[in-house]
């Protein structure tokens, strides 16, 4: 007993150096950036063991796929995410520890971005807190990990954020250029960043200094700029009958004005439940009276009011505009809106925390990620066992088949793949290859992509003997194409994944490998190829 207290009070001794050492100005900046570094190595630690029963998420294969080919926008989404994909792996191996270390290390920019937010606003020890609180909260952690156009926004949101309110308060030309470009970076990532724009310029026009900005170049400078760097992108939307909505408004616009509404409360209640443990820590360790209450949800002071004014608008805005708009909200959309939590929570003067309670706090956001990492492996091992979809298990399994099987039918490289559902974009990421993932499957592609086709072969997989009508339906498809193909060779594999010596469920799957057309040989028949496709699915029936 006596050594773990005297273990346990050399580990709160390390915890009260490192508080000191974030809340002092000398130290502060570097000993947050060494604390960030070792906070995004231990959850790409733990991502990398706790996830290393299944593949990456669809989410992130998909943008790896689509950003083969960068392009200024993207059927889905707007072209950022892609395009720091694209990036990073010019960099680092495609490998699933390098994705999480990226998905990590935008955490770990926003994370940083908050903290030089809340220097305006809190003290060296609130600031340490207000750091140590985030940390606790899913945003910066699990969710974080799956790095999408959605957690792309962390550091976005919260650049912007910074840089207007600078603005703001100095008028100062280049911060007002640099929230133009954060804006306009930020719609590059999603457009649900239209509602940090315009939450932000409602904190504008409701500050009773609104007269003094408005006369300065500071806003219109934040305009120019902003609209200047997104006006490629709006002329690629012009151009491309403005896809991304058509696909926002079908994936989430159909709902009716009853549903949508409660979809909105839903929103601001799962919210709520995201951020739940720092409300609490800060319920608990501050008890707050209420005129403190009332003092961190509507400020009297100018600059925290224009904070809380740009805080609110901008997670409430999507509740109230979604329902008139037939919009479906999901609550995990509001993980960008919440920089200025720390600054909400811990900037009243009537907030008052003992330092012995900061550093408990401070204590347990260092402890979380290691616990995490101690428990990741018995995480890995309950997926495992509870059996992960064919698309997240075994994609990375049927790389090496899919590529053997086309060495044996041609010489010429893999240029094109597809395969059935998220299996097309998870099993290219795995390839060394790295084909361009295509959708010929399960509907008619484009005259563009057919003759990419002919000149350059391509590889099928489906899944074999599924109960699942659609992916029975990939394996007649893409049997028909073989047949109506120059010849090339298919077979039928067996994988299961194996996870600390424990075999997952098993599963079939059909690869086929159709070689590039050679200029001299002429088609299988003289009917167009979706022609001949139709009457082999026909005959098949």
């Amino acid at each position: 007993m006596s050594a773990m207290t005297q273990s346990g009070r050399r580990g709160l001794a390390r915890i009260e150096r490192l508080f000191d050492a974030l809340a002092d100005p000398a130290r502060g900046e570097r000993t947050a950036i060494a604390a960030l570094l070792g906070y995004v190595a231990l959850w790409t630690l733990y991502g990398t063991i706790a996830k290393g029963s299944q593949d990456i998420h669809a989410d992130m294969s998909e943008q790896f796929a689509l950003g083969r080919e960068l392009a200024l926008g993207y059927p889905k989404h707007p072209p950022l995410a892609m395009a720091v994909v694209r990036a990073w792996f010019a960099v680092f191996p495609t490998a699933d520890w390098a994705y999480y270390l990226l998905a990590m290390v935008n955490v770990g920019l926003a994370l940083w971005i908050v903290w030089r937010l809340c220097v305006r606003f809190l003290d060296g020890e609130k600031r340490v807190l207000g750091l140590a609180l985030l940390t606790l909260v899913p945003f910066f952690n699990f969710h974080g990990l799956k790095f999408n156009v959605n957690t792309v926004l962390l550091p976005l949101w919260a650049a912007t954020t910074l840089w207007f309110l600078r603005s703001f308060e100095t008028r100062r030309v280049l911060d007002a250029a640099l929230a133009g470009l954060g804006a306009a970076v930020a719609m590059y990532g999603k457009y649900w960043s239209v509602f940090l724009l315009l939450g932000l310029g409602i904190a504008a026009l409701a500050d009773r200094r609104r007269a003094a900005y408005f006369r300065s170049p500071a806003p219109w400078v934040t305009i120019a700029v902003g609209a200047l760097a997104l006006a490629p992108h709006a002329a690629w939307l012009i151009a491309n009958d403005f896809a991304p909505f058509s696909y926002a408004i079908v994936l989430h616009g159909t709902g009716s004005l009853a549903s949508t509404i409660g979809d909105a409360f839903g929103y601001l209640a799962g919210s709520v439940a995201y951020v739940a443990v720092p409300l609490v820590v800060v319920a608990v360790v501050a008890r707050p009276s209420r005129a403190a209450v009332k003092d961190m949800g509507w400020p009297s002071s100018p600059a925290r009011r224009l904070a809380a004014t740009a805080f609110w608008a901008v997670l409430l805005l999507p509740a109230l505009i979604a329902p008139f708009a037939g919009l479906r909200l999901v609550s995990l959309w509001s993980m960008s809106a919440f920089a200025l939590l720390p600054v909400m929570l811990l900037s009243s003067p009537l907030v008052a925390i003992t330092r012995r309670d900061a550093v408990g706090v401070l204590a347990l956001a260092v402890a979380f990620p290691i616990v995490m990492v101690a428990v990741a492996p018995a995480i890995a091992f309950a997926i495992h066992s509870a059996g992960p979809a064919p698309a997240a298990a075994h994609g990375s399994l049927l790389a090496r088949p899919i590529e053997q099987l086309w060495r044996e039918t041609t010489d010429r490289p893999l240029r094109i793949f597809s395969g059935f559902d998220e299996l097309t974009d998870g099993v290219s990421f795995y390839m060394p290859s790295h084909p361009l993932a295509v959708r010929v499957l399960d509907g008619i592609p484009s005259a563009a992509i057919e003759e990419r086709i002919d000149r350059d072969g391509i590889a099928l997989l489906c899944p074999m003997r599924s109960s699942v009508a659609a992916a029975d339906w990939c394996a007649k498809a893409a049997i028909a194409r073989a047949r109506c193909s120059p010849p090339g060779k298919e077979m039928e594999i067996e994988v299961s994944r194996r996870y600390l010596g424990v075999e997952g469920k098993p599963a079939r799957y059909l690869i086929i490998a159709i070689p590039p057309r050679q200029p001299q040989t002429p088609p299988p028949s003289r009917e167009p190829l979706a022609a001949c496709i139709a009457r082999h699915l026909m005959a098949g029936k």
